[in-house]
């Protein structure tokens, strides 16, 4: 079977190739990656996205030619690193860690970020700004430093040419005129007792009236100081906005063409919609690139990725006007179209994007495969790689999925619309109730759970939904009369709709258990969904626990 999975592997790396010509295809990282930030070490770029509830957080990517990248592992790898200020263990859902900035200076990288957490539902969020460093981007990654007395989310650190470090911060306008004015602030740090130094400068309130300004990343170039910031929230008016100033603390101009980057004069049936929250960088051979979050328009305007990494080029123009004293250079996103496309010419010609849209697992590693991830800090014995040696053990927990809640529940992010999602398990519960299967997770109140549950003396193979503002429901169960302990789950996404099958016979023959809509569990928010295993008691104590023998996902391009 592996030898077969390989070949599978291999063909489809070479479809690809052939398929993409000189261009490559957006997005760059597929599946519920924002707020991209990039740097590069003189060999390789890397990228860092957000995580939010999502433990281990802040994944890293690496490439050589901006198309191809590959997780090489999390800033945020430690349990011993999120339990303390920065606390993901009952974190709410799209709380966490958002929008860091990765940054290479004199042999070290810096990630710096915010936790977003609210002790209970309606009380105030505590912001938490940190930073953590790396000397190889694999890791080990620090424990975080916390920067007391810094506002807002979204930082951002600045290392200047004159030696000097700034902290580049976001907070509500001092004197606001509206509900969501923002403010940009800067103020010197002090890196070797992680704490802000000196005067605080306020920078800016964005471009059109500052609306949601977030997501600072300050820039040297020209000679000047260029600020650039997301605006008009993370929505169909999210856009890149920028600034200048001849000093670090400004007073900034705006730029008269703002937006630099947005779909907001686009339809919102553009393939791709709500980019926005932008980082720049300058290859090795002077040319300038983009990365940006975008939402693919594939399901009512919407994608269950939610928003992924966009890669476009970009320069920079001086202002021709002769009347003008100073004519500043701007930059120019994607100067031929002004938009991001989904394919664009290559960074390097003679290195082709090798698009790989397949997972698979046969849980053979001493350690979990860094696409992995969980809801919130696991807890003690969720699971082991060891315990059935080439299985993954779920532990069944009385927990089950809900806000605030690290439950057994393990999955990778979605990556196409269109995919093959199938599991092998091996169950036999000791108690009523007990339940094992895969999951389909958006968030902890929209998910579709796929499972087989233990009955009195029979196991019943059942659907459940679970969507906002409503009970879970079971759209459909059956009583599964030969079932021996083994079991293939399977879910097929073609033509806007889920087809959900089963095989009690290995993967001889399946039968079609029902079919959904595709858009049950649509993203609509920070985060993408996720494809996972499940298991719970519901409720009771339980000593079970369901074996996975392996894994398979493959995601289809649409058209």
């Amino acid at each position: 079977m592996k030898n077969i999975t390989l070949l599978a592997f291999l063909l489809s790396l070479t479809i690809h190739v052939f398929g993409q010509g000189t261009t490559f295809t957006n997005p760059i990282i597929s599946g519920g990656y924002p707020d991209p930030s990039i740097t590069y070490d003189g060999e390789y770029y890397y990228i860092v996205n957000s995580s939010f509830e999502y433990f281990p957080g802040l994944p890293i990517h690496r490439s050589k030619d901006l198309v191809n990248w590959e997780c090489i592992g999390h800033g945020l790898h430690r349990k011993e690193q999120c339990n303390g200020k920065v606390n993901l263990l009952d974190v709410q859902s799209d709380g966490g860690i958002h929008a860091p900035t990765v940054r290479y200076h004199d042999g070290l990288f810096y990630i710096i970020t915010t936790n977003v957490y609210s002790p209970a539902e309606g009380e105030p969020a505590q912001l938490v700004n940190f930073i953590i460093t790396a000397e190889n981007a694999e890791g080990p990654w620090s424990e975080p430093h916390v920067i007391e007395g810094a506002p807002g989310i979204d930082p951002d650190i600045f290392f200047d040419d004159n030696g000097r470090v700034w902290y580049v911060g976001q907070g509500a306008a001092r004197n606001p005129s509206f509900s969501g004015e923002g403010e940009i602030w800067t103020q010197e740090l002090d890196l070797e007792n992680w704490k802000l130094k000196g005067e605080r400068h306020y920078l800016w309130t964005g471009a059109c009236g500052g609306v949601w300004a977030e997501g600072p990343h300050m820039y040297k170039h020209d000679g000047r100081y260029y600020l650039m910031i997301a605006e008009g929230g993370t929505g169909f008016e999210h856009a890149v906005m920028i600034a200048v100033s001849d000093n670090v603390i400004g007073p900034f101009t705006s730029n008269p063409r703002n937006p630099v980057l947005t779909t907001r004069n686009l339809s919102y049936d553009n393939w791709v919609n709500s980019t926005g929250h932008a980082d720049m960088i300058q290859l090795a051979d002077g040319r300038w690139y983009m990365v940006a979050l975008g939402i693919r328009n594939e399901e009512a305007r919407a994608s269950n990725m939610a928003r992924e990494t966009h890669l476009l080029p970009m320069q920079w123009e001086r202002e021709p006007y002769d009347w003008k004293e100073t004519k500043y250079e701007w930059p120019v996103a994607a100067p031929e179209t002004g938009r991001i496309l989904r394919n664009t010419p290559l960074p390097f010609a003679d290195k082709p994007q090798y698009r790989n849209d397949a997972f698979i697992d046969h849980f053979e590693n001493e350690r979990l495969d860094l696409e992995w991830n969980f809801r919130r800090i696991p807890k003690q014995r969720t699971y082991s790689l060891s315990d059935h040696q080439g299985y993954l053990r779920l532990y069944t927990r009385s927990e089950i999925i809900q806000d605030r809640v690290s439950c057994s529940w393990i999955g990778f992010r979605q990556k196409e619309s269109d995919f093959e999602y199938s599991a092998k398990m091996n169950f036999k519960a000791k108690k009523e109730n007990v339940e094992a299967g895969i999951s389909l997770l958006y968030k902890d109140n929209k998910y579709i759970n796929f499972t087989l549950e233990k009955g009195n003396n029979s196991y019943n193979l059942k659907l459940n939904l679970a969507q906002k503002e409503k009970e879970v429901r079971t759209l459909k169960s059956k009583k599964l009369e030969t079932y021996k302990g083994e079991i293939i789950f399977k879910v097929i996404s073609k033509n806007h709709t889920y087809q959900y099958f089963y095989s009690l016979d290995q993967g001889k023959s399946y039968e079609l258990f029902t079919t959904t809509s595709a858009n049950l569990i649509l993203g609509d928010g920070y985060t993408g969904a996720n494809l996972g295993l499940y298991t719970s008691s519901n409720g009771q104590k339980s000593s079970d626990y369901a074996d996975f023998d392996w894994v398979n996902y493959k995601g289809f391009e649409r058209k």
